[in-house]
């Protein structure tokens, strides 16, 4: 049986009636995989990552952590578990929750879903509007249509870099780094 096929039963076994829609997120998740995420966040492009997160954690006292993720699982996705549900999910997972001053923020990236998704711990949520945070993606997923990859999540990061200084400024000498800056992919 080829993909189609069984993007087309799994859709119809999640959500009877629903048709199209379904499919079609189904099939681009089948097709993504992680030679998607090799080539759109080769190493030298998670490494310029990396580096704009030390960066942006030397001038305020936040946590800032990357992941992304080709597609969702197929048991995800016959719950219609949607991008913002699983960056959630991510959240908890690598524990950002889990910071001193609860200033952790989370950039997650669905590739098969072309989805942004940012979660902040309440420390600074309570800050920045959603509307301010949902600016940011978008300008993100905008970089992303033009190929733009690397250019998106540090300009992303940028963004978010200003709102940490302005509500969580730099109290140390030497900024205690509680996340690692290295971008997580997930599998």
């Amino acid at each position: 049986m080829d993909s189609a096929a069984v993007a087309a039963d799994l859709a119809v076994a999640a959500h009877p009636g629903d048709g199209e829609m379904n499919v079609s997120r189904i099939k681009s998740h089948l097709l993504a995989g992680q030679l998607t995420v090799r080539r759109l966040f080769p190493a030298k492009t998670l490494a310029a990552i990396e580096l704009a997160i030390k960066q942006s954690e030397t001038h305020h006292a936040g946590q800032i952590c990357f992941a992304v993720e080709a597609a969702l699982s197929t048991m995800a996705l016959l719950n219609n578990q949607t991008a913002r549900e699983r960056a959630v999910e991510v959240f908890s997972r690598l524990r950002i929750w889990d910071t001193e001053h609860n200033n952790g923020v989370l950039i997650y990236v669905l590739l098969a879903d072309r989805d942004v998704e940012i979660v902040a711990d309440r420390g600074l949520n309570h800050c920045v509007s959603n509307s301010e945070w949902e600016t940011i993606c978008q300008a993100m997923e905008s970089a992303f249509r033009q190929q733009q990859f690397e250019r998106g999540v540090i300009a992303g990061i940028k963004t978010i870099d200003q709102y940490l200084c302005t509500h969580f400024p730099l109290q140390r000498e030497k900024p205690v780094n509680e996340l690692a800056d290295r971008p997580v992919i997930l599998k």
